[in-house]
């Protein structure tokens, strides 16, 4: 989302459980991310990504019908809660037939979008989203995961091939993502 907006941001890593007093002191929840724009602290993904979003308004990454907006959002939420969800669950993980299970309904979720991924050429869009910047890293991690798609996913295959190849997604590959997968 940064880098399709060409927004220039400092990234502080930290690693989980060993938070900089700092920010221990500005989120009350001690979670990730965590953005702060001189007095103001924001610490939810989502409020992050919308804010960002009408502080830097171009190019637009929601749209401005309230209908559709909303719709959106509710894809965001579905896809943070099933996506992200079961994603954190396989990173954290330690019994392997566990984990592979995590990974049989983290593909079972993504199959159940296949159709939604037919109507347009980014999700529910003409145009990229930030539904697009949110779905695009769990893609991403598919072959990290060991998840492969069937060719019934050829929507998504498309869908993929598409985002990935966008200049800004490439740029915003860390160098651990990056080593997730090959870059073609």
């Amino acid at each position: 989302m940064l880098a399709e907006k060409g927004i220039g941001i400092d990234i502080v890593s930290v690693e989980a459980g060993r938070f900089p007093e700092d920010l221990l002191d500005l989120n009350p929840y001690h979670s990730v991310p965590t953005l702060v724009d001189r007095d103001l602290v924001l610490y939810d993904s989502r409020v992050i990504i919308e804010y960002l979003d009408e502080r830097f308004p171009h190019p637009p990454l929601m749209p401005v019908d309230p209908l559709t907006r909303a719709q959106f959002r509710l894809a965001l939420y579905r896809i943070e809660r099933d996506w992200y969800g079961v994603a954190k669950q396989i990173d954290a993980e330690p019994d392997k037939k566990q984990a592979v299970k995590l990974k049989k309904i983290l593909r079972d979720t993504i199959l159940q979008s296949t159709e939604l991924f037919k109507i347009k050429p980014y999700f529910l869009s003409d145009e990229f989203s930030l539904v697009d910047a949110t779905i695009a890293p769990v893609l991403w991690r598919l072959p990290y995961y060991e998840i492969d798609l069937p060719p019934q996913a050829q929507p998504i295959e498309k869908y993929m091939q598409l985002v990935f190849a966008r200049p800004a997604f490439r740029e915003a590959l860390t160098e651990k993502e990056q080593e997730m997968r090959l870059l073609r």
